[in-house]
């Protein structure tokens, strides 16, 4: 078995043995050539990884290793306490009485996830390094960037839908209006006095509005921020009078009353704020943008290995653990199959890259 050394001995993980370790150990003296082959065959048994059997996950086979045979690395390209990280973290932990085996969050961030996706782009691709991804690092970087590191449809090879995180409509208290036409009827009535803001060019909230501002002739002008937190600030002190961003940030806020929600950018209607209309009701039909994740390997991963990690990740998506920390987050289950998340992706690219050329981005 090819020795494949990570860090993971920097989080306290250590290699499991498997089969291939067999003949570090001495056969013992038997009477028979029989007796000895029942002793060999006992011995190498007792050597295998336990297998998740109750689980409903059965391990895949690959030469003298039986995946998963020792600790899966999950990479995450922002920091600790973000909301993918916290996502990352909860199937992390399903995972790991799902597969028996350690799985571990490394957190590689910086330049909008590129580092971390880099780095699994030259990982082995045996699936033990995955991406926890980003509709941001996926799709939406490679229009933004001229050249690239990485390239999405070559490099990875897609392996379970995550979630989706819907976007609000936020804008701050003094401005008078409580829907999308009136806000569109105020930006009329009062031209080049709007200023909307997110936490940098090019991301998610940023070219979501300028999608809304291409389908409505909505008259608002950016300002970017160094961060969300930032531009909430900016919209609490009104700096800015509209934003368009993830639950996880604005909904404890709007639930504070410091800001107003007007809409959301899916096609469905929030749960928990079952009031609030979708952007599409309210005049702009099949406008629907949101924030996903995907886990990605490695491209060349067993198409074996593959199926064991989608079959593990749908059956994590079930727990308690991970419905729990996607509810906290405002996000829910990407809604799509494993095997339709290609395409997904495909489509998705076209989209932003879209988004990208009308805001008149320039790529760097």
């Amino acid at each position: 078995m090819k020795n494949h050394k990570t860090d993971d001995a920097a989080h306290g993980a250590q290699e499991i043995a498997g089969p291939a370790d067999a003949d570090a150990y001495p056969t013992p003296v038997a009477s028979s050539p029989g007796r000895r082959r029942i002793l060999r065959r006992a011995a190498m048994a007792m050597l295998l990884p336990a297998l998740p059997v109750a689980s409903g996950i059965s391990g895949v086979a690959l030469g003298a290793e039986r995946f998963p045979a020792r600790p899966i690395r999950m990479v995450v390209g922002f920091p600790p306490g973000q909301t993918s990280d916290v996502i990352a973290r909860a199937y992390a932990a399903a995972l790991q009485q799902i597969l028996k085996t350690p799985v571990i969050v490394d957190n590689k961030a910086g330049a909008n996830g590129i580092v971390a996706a880099q780095f699994v782009k030259g990982a082995e691709p045996d699936g033990y390094t995955l991406l926890f991804g980003t509709s941001g690092q996926m799709v939406i970087n490679p229009a933004l960037y001229a050249h690239l590191s990485y390239d999405t449809a070559k490099d990875f090879a897609p392996v379970a839908p995550i979630a989706r995180g819907r976007l609000f409509l936020v804008v701050n208290n003094d401005l008078p209006v409580r829907s999308l036409p009136e806000l569109l009827a105020y930006a009329k009535a009062h031209p080049g006095t709007l200023r909307f803001g997110s936490g940098g060019i090019g991301i998610t909230s940023h070219l979501a509005m300028e999608m809304l501002k291409s389908a409505t002739g909505l008259d608002a002008f950016h300002v970017p921020y160094k961060g969300s937190p930032a531009a909430l600030n900016g919209l609490i002190g009104g700096d800015v009078q509209i934003l368009f961003d993830s639950g996880g940030s604005l909904l404890p806020l709007v639930n504070a009353g410091k800001v107003r929600a007007i809409a959301v950018s899916t096609l469905d209607r929030y749960p928990a704020i079952p009031d609030l209309k979708t952007v599409a009701e309210q005049g702009v039909p099949d406008f629907q943008v949101y924030a996903w994740n995907a886990v990605l390997a490695p491209r060349g991963t067993p198409t074996e290995v593959v199926g064991t990690l989608a079959a593990a990740f749908a059956q994590a998506a079930r727990q308690g653990v991970v419905t729990q920390s996607l509810a906290a987050a405002a996000h829910d289950p990407l809604p799509i199959e494993a095997g339709a998340l290609n395409r997904f992706i495909q489509t998705e690219t076209t989209r932003w890259q879209q988004a990208v050329t009308a805001a008149g981005i320039k790529p760097e």
